[in-house]
């Protein structure tokens, strides 16, 4: 997973994400698949409108758990956050997403981090669900189908 190289805080009082930003998201692989919904490489303005919209969301939502406006939110408000989204996942599994995503070693995740968590999470879960065919939490598959699955999100 791509990372760009410098992390600045969001700005809270002003618009949204500024477009160096956005380019950053849109060029990491799971932003690109997760947003191209015509598998064409590039979005069009619909799937762009979508986008600006997920990022808003997911803006406002990190804006809510950054209580003291850091630009950071630790493992509990990750886990209020996604909550928030709908997800059901035990600690042992928020460890993982902090230490997966928290570039700076802090127990803590920046927004941009928090975005593509959000991504690769989205991505993972609507794989798991195309296999997942009676909805109870569960699948079976085989090695080659997991790697698959695991490729499509990388």
């Amino acid at each position: 997973m791509a990372y760009h190289n410098q992390y600045r805080p969001p700005q809270y009082n002003s618009a949204p994400p500024d477009q160096g930003f956005l380019w950053n998201i849109f060029q990491s692989a799971a932003g690109k698949t997760m947003f191209d919904r015509e598998k064409k490489g590039g979005v069009n303005f619909n799937e762009f409108a979508g986008v600006w919209k997920y990022i808003t969301d997911w803006q406002n939502i990190f804006r809510t758990y950054d209580r003291d406006n850091s630009g950071f939110i630790d493992k509990n408000e990750l886990k209020q956050a996604l909550t928030g989204f709908g997800y059901r996942l035990s600690d042992q599994f928020y460890n993982t997403l902090i230490e997966k995503f928290d570039r700076q070693k802090r127990g803590q995740v920046a927004f941009d981090d928090f975005i593509q968590c959000c991504i690769v999470l989205q991505r993972l879960t609507d794989v798991f669900r195309r296999y997942d065919t009676d909805q109870d939490g569960w699948i079976q598959v085989s090695y080659e189908q997991y790697l698959s699955m695991v490729f499509n999100v990388v």
